[in-house]
């Protein structure tokens, strides 16, 4: 394990894997650097892979203030540890906190698997529900509901990671995560000028795909890839589908 320190001191835990251009994998809300494994392999030949815990999981430590300019800073904090012009992956809440430091930080190129950027009218309330069942005791419950509504996983109990892996400890920074979320807003005159890969799963959940397209209307050096028979967690159960659509993604972008 490696580290980069953020401003406000926060340390950020990250590993390196495989040989190539800088490639920056950020995992989403109910993850850690682990989530990546699946994909991993079909990249590190490739790739130099820079895989961090995002703050308050795994390897990284915390703060007792939070707020998503704080993952911002994590991201450019780790971006200066590195070599080259890197590609950033984000994956969830990753793709919207490197959707929110590519208008401070340039990079070579994005990669966003259906960041969460709300498009319906009104706020969401999904961190108040989770919370409410958190606050009653009952976390996997309040963890269920993530999985159900967050990431449009009907039954998450049958998944292959349940309930070892499913990091019941990280209710509270999913909480925080949500609340994130429902409090963003993609700014009217977005500056954003990188190459974007905008990736989204024929079975996501709706209001992710409707993110992902809104975002495809707005970005000016967009584009749009649907995966195939595939859902919010294509990063763990199609990589190799994944891993294609960053490859090829790169590949072209090169030669220009």
């Amino acid at each position: 394990m490696q580290t980069a320190t953020s401003p406000d001191g926060t340390s950020i835990a990250f590993q390196r894997h495989g040989d190539g251009p800088p490639l920056v994998l950020l995992h989403g809300a109910s993850a850690t650097r682990h989530t990546w494994q699946p994909l991993r392999s079909h990249l590190a030949d490739a790739f130099t892979l820079v895989v961090p815990d995002r703050r308050g999981r795994g390897g990284s430590g915390d703060a007792d203030a939070y707020a998503l300019e704080r993952e911002v800073e994590d991201l450019c904090a780790l971006l200066d540890e590195i070599d080259g012009d890197p590609t950033v992956f984000g994956h969830s809440f990753g793709g919207l906190v490197a959707l929110a430091a590519a208008d401070r930080r340039a990079v070579d190129r994005l990669v966003l698997y259906e960041p969460p950027v709300l498009t319906s009218d009104g706020e969401g309330d999904l961190a108040d529900r989770m919370q409410a069942r958190l606050d009653a005791g009952r976390r996997e419950a309040a963890m269920k509901l993530f999985y159900r509504e967050g990431a449009g996983i009907p039954a998450p109990e049958e998944l292959p990671i349940w309930p070892d892996r499913v990091h019941f400890d990280l209710v509270e920074t999913v909480i925080r995560e949500n609340r994130a979320v429902e409090t963003y807003e993609l700014p009217e005159d977005h500056a954003i000028d990188t190459p974007t890969r905008l990736l989204t799963g024929e079975r996501g959940p709706e209001e992710l795909r409707d993110a992902v397209r809104s975002l495809h209307a707005r970005l000016p050096r967009s584009e749009l890839v649907e995966l195939d028979d595939v859902g919010h967690v294509g990063i763990q159960s199609a990589p190799d589908e994944v891993a294609a659509a960053v490859r090829a993604f790169c590949r072209r972008n090169e030669t220009r």
